[in-house]
């Protein structure tokens, strides 16, 4: 074969391996201009304390000038995602706009990106008229009660743990671990243990954020499903400032007791606490104005002096958030 002929294989190859990446590229290029962009993030409690900033639910929120296919409601841990409308661009300016009965509306400015949008809502103020209504009735030594099938051991008490993971949101991680699952953003770690002592083992342990933007948070290390002695976590976290609980049962293997209970946690308005899925038969006792009341939890907790809501977590167990009412006080 002729040096000219081999020339020609050669062009030719070339061209076809050119067209062959350039209908590649532009297979890409539309599959990525054809992708609905999305804006993700969470709605949390105004306030100076990160241990009060608790999640809201069923918040409703939207996009101004109707640039999102559908509204959306924030779920249970404060978790919203808004699909933009075909045609609206990374950079754009878009206005989020927040809406529930119980807080003040808000309007958020913000640009059409991969950042997550961590939203404060502040309560509604109370009027006038309220203000002037006698003082607010106290609301103390509330404490949960619940059973558990079990021949084996006896409750004598709750192991109980509140931690922070501090960290500021949407800061680039540029491979500086630890960052985000995705790499993407730089991320903070906390670990929190309990130690039952000697001769006593954690049953039932479950951990749960309670505070901040929890939709951006993982478990690291698991040292608390399995029990025993000693029980430890290690969260990841890449927004802002979260709060987490660890909760367990505290048994010792001697006498079968069936009863158990449990205290919650309360940061300002708010009171979280969790079940185990075990758990039979829930109830609150709190007391109202110097008077001790049982109220009963089924699936729906409805309480007189509380708004609750309930969320269950992939092992059955549940998780509890309840905010006193207007008129009601924490003592």
């Amino acid at each position: 074969m002729s040096a000219e002929p081999k020339s020609n294989f050669r062009v030719a190859t070339l061209v076809i391996l050119g067209a062959i990446a350039a209908v590649a590229l532009a297979v890409v290029a539309l599959h990525y201009i054809g992708k609905p962009l999305s804006v993700k993030g969470a709605v949390i409690k105004q306030d100076a304390d990160p241990r009060k900033r608790s999640p809201i639910t069923d918040v409703e929120i939207s996009v101004a000038d109707n640039l999102s296919s559908a509204d959306a409601k924030s779920d249970f841990s404060g978790y919203f995602k808004l699909t933009l409308r075909p045609g609206v661009k990374r950079g754009q300016s878009i206005t989020l706009r927040l809406r529930h009965p119980d807080y003040q509306p808000v309007d958020v400015k913000a640009i059409v990106s991969d950042e997550l949008q961590i939203v404060s809502m502040a309560s509604v103020p109370q009027d006038a008229s309220s203000r002037s209504n006698p003082p607010e009735i106290p609301v103390a030594n509330v404490f949960v009660r619940y059973s558990i099938e079990s021949t084996t051991s006896v409750n004598i008490g709750t192991g109980v743990k509140t931690f922070q993971v501090t960290r500021k949101g949407n800061v680039r991680c540029d491979g500086h671990p630890p960052c985000s699952p995705d790499g993407k953003w730089k991320a903070a770690t906390a670990t929190a243990s309990l130690d039952a002592g000697d001769g006593n083992v954690y049953d039932n342990a479950r951990l749960s954020c309670i505070a901040g933007p929890c939709p951006f948070t993982k478990v690291g290390t698991d040292h608390f499903s399995q029990g025993g002695r000693t029980i430890g976590v290690t969260v990841l976290n890449w927004s802002d400032t979260t709060t987490f609980l660890l909760q367990a049962e505290v048994s010792r293997t001697e006498v079968n007791d069936l009863a158990r209970e449990s205290y919650p946690v309360i940061f300002g308005d708010s009171m979280n606490f969790t079940l185990p899925s075990a758990a039979e038969g829930p109830s609150l006792e709190a007391e109202l104005s110097g008077e001790n009341i049982v109220f009963p939890l089924g699936p729906a907790p409805v309480l007189s002096w509380a708004v609750c809501n309930v969320r269950v977590e992939k092992d059955q167990s549940k998780l509890y958030r309840c905010e006193l009412k207007p008129g009601y006080q924490f003592r």
